[in-house]
């Protein structure tokens, strides 16, 4: 399995689904979730509604509509309180949610956000250790899949992945 990082917009990526950093709702959020909803178009909006609601650490799938990703993964990943709540166990559960997901459907190509990174207040660093680990422990399994690509949205979020010894395009 390729596991790498890029430096692009993931609403570009044409793989088998994008994973969005969603809330519990599988709500039109900001950051990334706000980015895919406007890309995808409003039917994304209805079939949210549908899978809704998803716990923490849990993962739900819609098509996507107007993305050059056939499906959105849709993960809720915990917001910081410190690390003490559970954070780290629930993060690796959003990722692995997502991978087992994937692979239930057959895919093969996947792309990954910062989870938590942004509003959720989750440590950049802390949090990339995390979805690296959790990436590579699942990819030792069998399965579908053949290449996730973590979905970098600026220059610091990419070193953060290099820094976990992965290869990188900038």
């Amino acid at each position: 399995m390729l596991i790498e990082a890029r430096l692009v917009d993931i609403t570009t990526l044409a793989v088998d689904a994008i994973v969005n950093a969603a809330n519990t709702g599988l709500a039109r959020g900001g950051g990334v979730c706000g980015a895919i909803f406007r890309a995808a178009g409003p039917e994304l909006d209805d079939a949210c509604a549908r899978v809704a609601p998803c716990p923490t650490g849990q993962a739900r799938l819609t098509p996507g509509f107007r993305l050059p990703a056939r499906f959105v993964i849709h993960a809720v990943g915990p917001v910081w309180h410190g690390g003490n709540a559970g954070e780290p166990e629930l993060l690796a559960e959003a990722y692995r949610s997502s991978l087992v997901l994937a692979r239930s459907k057959g895919l093969a190509s996947i792309a990954f956000p910062a989870i938590s990174t942004g509003i959720y207040g989750y440590p950049l660093r802390e949090a990339t250790a995390i979805a690296v680990a959790t990436v590579r422990a699942e990819a030792a399994k069998t399965g579908s899949l053949d290449h996730v690509i973590f979905a970098c949205f600026n220059q610091e979020v990419l070193e953060a992945y290099l820094a976990e010894g992965l290869g990188g395009e900038q």
